[in-house]
């Protein structure tokens, strides 16, 4: 991937006002992002808030002697995030990233009634596919809405509030969770109006789906896609109140700009992907495997199987509901840090920090759970138990793994989605991307329960074996993007 940008075609008022001085921080672009942002709440809520109906589901639905298919139940909103990231570009490029934004919305509030009131496993699965449908949408729009919104300087930072959301998002599902099965004595037990705890688990959905929806009516079109749909006053007015440093003529300069690297291809499509290699250019293959190792160091087991795993190793139910909870807090706070260095550090040298630490925290968890001893539960159930220091030695090391991911792959991921391609080509790649995302996404989390019935050790040594490759990737494939124009980007 090259980010260099011609001799002579860098414009200096992009990054500093007309007088030379230094850009400042406009109010409404921090704003404008945030309210983009929420989509990534109700990404990692959506995505996350089956972790504590986990068992209750197994139960409820008699799964529990089909690992595979509970294991379906859980991952098949993945399927459906593929296909919503796989044509939320194109129909961004189409109907804009604001009125994407209200589908997904939609598709949000939908399934989390329909999931809450399932009646069968099936029934659940079609509820759970639209959800997805929704997360994928989110997963793509947010992401290019913030890099295409935000100024170069601080692109970095606004474009990490996406991972902010999602783990925000996360922290409050497993909360959220954890709270209707404290209230109700278990998550399978009945809460309010006849309903179980789990069902309620995903009801509350709603409510941040009914924000969402209200807050993306209140932000301003992408100028870039303004631009390319020859509204080039409109687009001029959001770009000049987003980036309050700019004089008029640079407005005028950045729009002209904007309008020369759209004019590469009149109608921006999948097509624009196709290159020499394997039949795509260099730069989508890198977003591809950017977002397949993200998935593939088995981070989303944490937090869509966290309280079943710390119930496998011998951990109570109120005891792996906490601990599912600390995890989602670090997860929440470890972001924060990330968002206060990415615009210093810069992305390659977070990713390879963070390869290293996830490597080495995965592998001392695949150490620990080979220790493991069977064991028996009070109600019968065969389960297995760490002894010794091993049970809080695993503890220590996923939440450490969780400060790893969190702090490096987790943001700085769709911080690069967002800004490493072309504008004529951004919203496709970056769809291709995130979908290739939920398909790793899927076929970690469908395959947990059954590679944790052979052995935990087999599945966190696989996780720590693509945590490894994935240093190798970034050191020879991603370069540098920190403070660079999005239209110094080329294929």
């Amino acid at each position: 991937m090259s980010t260099d940008s011609p001799a002579g075609s860098s414009d200096p008022a992009a990054s500093h006002g007309a007088s030379g001085t230094p850009p400042t921080t406009s109010t409404k672009a921090i704003l404008v992002s945030i309210v983009a942002a929420v989509g990534g709440f109700l990404f990692g809520f959506d995505s996350s808030v089956i972790n504590g109906a986990v068992d209750a589901l197994n139960s409820n639905f008699n799964l529990t002697n089909s690992p595979l298919l509970s294991g379906f139940a859980v991952a098949c909103a993945l399927l459906g995030s593929a296909v919503g990231a796989w044509f939320a570009g194109p129909a961004a490029d189409r109907y804009g990233r604001v009125r994407v934004m209200l589908i997904a919305a939609a598709l949000f509030a939908i399934s989390s009634i329909g999931a809450g009131l399932a009646f069968a496993v099936w029934d659940l699965i079609i509820w759970r596919i639209l959800a997805g449908v929704g997360i994928g949408i989110a997963s793509v729009i947010a992401p290019a809405y913030i890099a295409e919104i935000a100024p170069a300087h601080i692109r970095g930072r606004l474009a990490s509030l996406q991972q902010m959301a999602i783990v925000l998002g996360i922290f409050i599902a497993l909360l959220s969770d954890a709270l209707f099965a404290g209230i109700a004595g278990g998550a399978a037990n009945e809460l309010w109006f006849g309903l179980e705890a789990w069902r309620w688990m995903f009801l509350v959905g709603l409510i941040p789906s009914v924000i969402y929806a209200v807050l993306a009516l209140r932000i301003p079109e992408s100028p870039r896609y303004l631009v390319a749909k020859g509204e080039l006053t409109q687009a001029g007015e959001v770009l000049a109140s987003v980036e309050t440093s700019r004089s008029p003529a640079s407005v005028k300069t950045k729009i002209d700009e904007i309008a020369e690297t759209l004019r590469r291809e009149e109608k921006p499509s999948l097509r624009d992907l196709r290159g020499p290699q394997l039949g795509l250019k260099p730069i989508v293959w890198v977003g591809i495997l950017l977002s397949v190792f993200q998935q593939f160091v088995g981070i989303n087991v944490i937090f869509y199987y966290s309280t079943t795993l710390w119930q496998a190793v011998g951990f109570s139910e109120s005891d792996s509901f906490l601990a599912s909870v600390i995890n989602g807090l670090i997860n929440v706070l470890s972001t924060i840090v990330a968002i206060l260095i990415v615009d210093k550090v810069g992305r390659r040298p977070m990713l390879l920090g963070g390869s290293i630490g996830m490597t080495i925290t995965l592998g001392v968890m695949a150490i620990a759970f080979s220790q493991a001893l069977p064991a028996v539960t009070q109600s019968g159930k065969s389960s297995v138990s760490l002894p010794g220091i091993w049970g809080p030695v695993a503890l220590v090391a996923a939440n450490l793994f969780v400060v790893s991911f969190a702090i490096t792959w987790g943001p700085v991921v769709w911080v690069l989605l967002g800004e490493m391609f072309p504008n004529y080509l951004r919203a496709a790649a970056l769809a291709v991307a995130a979908a290739a995302q939920w398909v790793a996404n899927f076929l970690i989390t469908v395959t947990f329960q059954s590679l944790a019935s052979v052995g935990l050790t087999l599945a966190y040594g696989l996780y720590t074996f693509f945590a490894l490759l994935s240093f190798i990737f970034v050191y020879r494939a991603v370069k540098e993007t920190k403070g660079k124009e999005l239209e110094e980007m080329f294929a």
